[in-house]
């Protein structure tokens, strides 16, 4: 009777493990490709991405903008941008 008690919790416990692995992978490579995207249109290699910089070259962040730029600097950073994403 421990013994199937035992594994039923371990059997649990990797089900949990495989449940949560793919939402990590996800953020990740979201992460990595708003990274990338982010160093490509940052012209000036600032660390911020104006509306300008985002015009072109992201669209949908150049369409909320406003949004993700909450205190109203001209410029968001990636770290504003992975937090809008991951909402």
């Amino acid at each position: 009777m421990r013994t199937s008690i035992s594994y039923l919790r371990v059997i649990s416990a990797v089900a949990c493990v495989f449940a949560v692995v793919p939402a990590f992978a996800d953020d990740a490579s979201r992460n990595k490709e708003i990274q990338e995207r982010f160093a490509k249109c940052d012209v000036n290699q600032d660390g911020k991405l104006t509306l300008d910089e985002a015009k072109g070259c992201m669209p949908r962040i150049y369409d909320h903008f406003s949004r993700i730029d909450e205190q109203s600097k001209g410029y968001v950073t990636v770290a504003q941008i992975e937090a809008m994403a991951a909402r």
